[in-house]
């Protein structure tokens, strides 16, 4: 079984935490000069690394953990609190951005300032992350290796489908984003967590909210769980399996009975990007008993 882990996923919590204004691929064009590229947005950094453009880039945001290649180039800041100083200090020519990035103002100043910046549609779904790789592939003027690669994605998501669609009794799984002071925040619908839950061939035990909310013990009992998911992370975010069976309603629940408690890089379980029917894959298997040690 291979689980990843991370020095800091500070800034994929807080990525897999925030909703997303709309956007349209259709919107996407080959950038006027894409000689001195910033990539804000994980997913968008690993498509660059996929496309073999990451001789373009100069900088990235703090999401972009993977491949290790890229935690060297400058980080300019948290996706969603970026600093137009911060990114004009790397002399871009363009940016690229995930749905979401901001604060909207920023990206003004960035325009005015003459910076050039186009936004990809966010999605947690197969779907999803082929239009990233076909609009990064239209930024870059990479039509014909990006198609190569959702070629290739699309063949790894059908076997998936193929995986998922052979099992009978899909299991009920809660999404633990924090554990903070002993309260549980967990993940409803329209998360990142509950699209790969999904494409796991599972269900999300909580559809009663969308995004992250702190969860009673009473609703954690009413959930019944048969299997609990976190992130692979430590500090005053992470939980031990003990410190969550130490919480009675979770003990309580089929996934404490038989402790069935599985982690996750956050980047690979949450990211929606390349590697994204790999972590469904290896999420499912988990869940099903087939992981292997």
């Amino acid at each position: 079984m291979r689980i990843r882990t991370l020095t800091s996923l500070a800034a994929v919590l807080m990525a897999a935490t925030f909703a997303v204004a709309p956007a349209s691929a259709e919107d996407l064009h080959k950038f006027a000069d894409t000689a001195r590229l910033v990539s804000i947005g994980g997913s968008l950094t690993e498509i660059f690394y996929e496309l073999g453009a990451e001789g373009t880039l100069v900088a990235r945001d703090q999401t972009a953990l993977y491949p290790e290649a890229a935690t060297q180039l400058p980080d300019v800041g948290y996706m969603r609190a970026l600093a137009p100083e911060g990114v004009l200090s790397v002399n871009p020519s363009g940016l690229l951005v995930i749905e979401g990035s901001g604060p909207p103002e920023a990206l003004e100043v960035l325009s005015h300032a003459g910076v050039e910046y186009q936004t990809v549609p966010e999605g947690y779904s197969a779907e999803g992350v082929l239009v990233k790789v076909r609009s990064v592939g239209q930024a870059l003027g990479l039509e014909d290796k990006a198609e190569a690669l959702a070629t290739k994605l699309e063949a790894d998501f059908a076997a998936l489908k193929a995986r998922t669609d052979a099992i009978t009794e899909p299991k009920k799984v809660l999404f633990i984003l924090s554990n903070q002071g002993g309260q549980i925040q967990a993940s409803g619908t329209g998360t990142a967590a509950n699209g790969i839950i999904a494409l796991a061939g599972a269900t999300n035990a909580i559809t009663e909210y969308e995004g992250y909310r702190p969860l009673s013990e009473e609703a954690i009992t009413a959930a019944a769980p048969d299997a609990i998911l976190l992130m692979d992370r430590g500090g005053d975010h992470g939980a031990t399996e003990a410190e969550l069976l130490a919480n009675q309603a979770i003990a309580l629940t089929p996934a404490g009975q038989n402790k069935a408690i599985y982690r996750m890089d956050g980047a690979y379980l949450l990211g929606f990007g390349p590697r994204t029917a790999a972590a469904a894959t290896e999420l499912a298997d988990l869940l099903e008993g087939k992981a292997h040690n």
